[in-house]
């Protein structure tokens, strides 16, 4: 029997040091239980993604310096590590197998991802070379990461010998990601016969969230274990070469509701975003509309009620059961809650603005004045007491620019920029579901409400959405229902659908052509707006880039 550990933890980029500390400790903590070999995750000693950091000559000769220390410090146990590595003037996305003070082998990475998130062509030299290693009798051989979707480097494994596969692993989360994961095993193992380590990446790094979700895959392709999801384990395992079949140690499981997914997802990209930035404490608006209460949910969550401060700052046309609703939900879930109105400011400044805007009827003008006073209170908020602002915009408004820029948009984190407007309606439901079971509250981690309080109001997720920025305004007064919008955005954004595609899939075209116009011309916004998590397919950030100058709108088919 060979056991093995998988070290499925969150290492900050950029910070060798404190991931070489880490490295050693874990390694040792292995050791100590019994196991034969220990599984890093890709480019555990540096974090990831490194980006251009790798540029630096001097980041590189850190890592360097980091890997002599560790190989010197591996001794009883054998150790695959992920790190970034120079040889002859090539740099590569490395994995090292260390044994007893010495390299027994290193791996250079062969697919190099260069879509979506990915930009490793930019900073990586492909390999070409299998790396099998003899591990009590057993040959192993190691992939990285993308070399597990493809199948030329488990084939080339193979072909050395390899009887059972390695693969450290930095693969992000996004809704389906799991579905897509055990196709990938299915059609390696249906290729090769070969079971399957996966040792994946956790934790959040600016606008990316790694889930874990670390796997035992048998070599008919199926999921012997299922790692936690969004949490830091060390997970044993027993493999047996002779039957190539695994055991797992008491390998927490991850929830099977996809909401449950998708909120921890976001919390953890929320809590680690915070926390590795320096923050301890995080501030907002609270509305009493439905953004601004998922996120005081998340927050709550993500850092604990003590953590969170949020603020209403009504003005004239703000109604009394926005007043109502936002003190309701700060009181259910204990956290600092402040009003500070905005009428004395907004009244200042439209008389100073009086002179220029004679003769002009009242519109959007005066709309944004209010949203930007609100974005000065948060952020002189944020600065007097060293707290991180949110933006509290979803993803359905940020696609077509209905928010205001400077305004509802400040804030140096947005934790539902990637959340459509449909779906923030569902995690607040479920949400409001779980605050009510005991058992879910303590296996995730979420904050207690008081009493039998919701951790939502249910007056904020039935009432119509409105900015309150003008009497009586609702949101459907500017933009289409939102599950139609969110089902076109979900199309043009995500899916890269043509208009005449959308069209044919049943949507009248004048909406189409509304909504795809709306989302080209509001690049430039978007550009300027906070990082937020990405959970989607495409997000508006790093998998995104569209110019900002652009007039492909103004061609017959978007």
């Amino acid at each position: 029997m060979i056991k093995i550990a998988l070290a499925q933890q969150d290492f900050l980029v950029g910070d060798t040091p404190g991931n070489l500390e880490r490295i050693i400790s874990t390694v040792t903590a292995a050791r100590e239980v019994g196991a034969d070999l220990v599984v890093f995750p890709e480019l555990a000693l540096t974090g990831y993604p490194p980006e251009d950091l790798l540029l630096r000559p001097g980041f590189m000769r850190s890592v360097h310096r980091a890997m002599a220390a560790l190989t010197e410090q591996v001794h009883g146990i054998d150790v695959v590590v992920g790190h970034p590595w120079m040889q002859d003037g090539e740099r590569h996305n490395a994995a090292s197998w260390l044994r007893d003070g010495q390299v027994v082998g290193r791996y250079f990475k062969h697919q190099l991802p260069n879509y979506a998130v990915f930009d490793e062509a930019r900073y990586f030299t492909a390999g070409t070379e299998p790396l099998v290693v003899n591990l009590k009798g057993c040959a192993v051989g190691v992939l990285v990461c993308e070399d597990s979707w493809e199948a030329e480097p488990a084939a080339k494994a193979k072909a050395a010998g390899a009887q059972l596969l390695v693969a450290p692993n930095a693969s992000p989360y996004r809704d389906g990601k799991i579905t897509d994961r055990e196709w990938m095993f299915r059609e390696r193992a249906g290729e090769t016969g070969l079971p399957m380590v996966y040792c994946n990446l956790v934790g959040g790094q600016d606008d990316l969230v790694f889930d874990g979700r670390s796997a035992l895959v048998t070599g008919a392709g199926e999921i012997a274990a299922l790692g936690p999801l969004c949490e830091d384990a060390l997970l044993l395992a027993d493999y047996d070469p002779a039957s190539g079949t695994f055991a797992a140690h008491d390998w927490p499981a991850p929830p099977a509701d996809e909401m449950a997914e998708l909120y921890l997802a976001l919390a953890r990209g929320l809590r680690d975003y915070t926390r590795k930035n320096g923050f301890s404490d995080v501030v907002f608006g609270l509305s009493g509309g439905i953004d601004s209460a998922l996120t005081l949910a998340l927050a709550a969550d993500a850092l604990g009620p003590e953590h969170v401060h949020v603020v209403m700052m009504p003005s004239r046309y703000t109604s009394q059961l926005s007043l109502d609703l936002a003190a309701e939900q700060a009181d259910a879930l204990g956290v600092d809650y402040r009003t500070i109105s905005i009428e004395d400011s907004f009244e200042a400044l439209s008389h100073a603005l009086a002179p220029s805007f004679e003769g002009h009827a009242v519109d959007l003008a005066e709309e944004n004045l209010q949203a930007r006073i609100r974005g000065n209170i948060v952020m002189a908020l944020s600065n007097k007491f060293g707290w991180l602002p949110l933006a509290t915009s979803n993803k359905s408004e940020l696609a077509v620019g209905y928010s205001t820029i400077y305004g509802d948009m400040c804030g140096g984190f947005s934790p539902l920029k990637d959340v459509l407007k449909t779906r923030v309606f569902t995690l607040s439901r479920w949400r409001n579901q779980a605050a009510h079971d005991d058992a879910a509250v303590a296996r995730m981690g979420l904050a207690a409400t008081a009493g039998d309080a919701d951790a939502i109001p249910v007056g904020v997720i039935e009432r119509p959405p409105s900015a309150e920025l003008r009497h009586d305004q609702l949101d459907e007064d500017s933009l289409p229902p939102y599950d139609i919008l969110d089902e076109i955005l979900h199309r043009f954004v995500d899916l890269d659908w043509s208009i005449a595609d959308i069209v044919a899939d049943g949507f009248e075209e004048p909406m189409v052509r509304r909504v795809a116009g709306m989302v080209l011309r509001n690049e430039y916004k978007r550009r300027q707006g906070a990082p937020g998590t990405r959970v989607t397919s495409r997000g508006f950030g790093r998998d995104r880039r569209y110019p900002m100058t652009s007039g492909w709108r103004e061609l017959g088919d978007a």
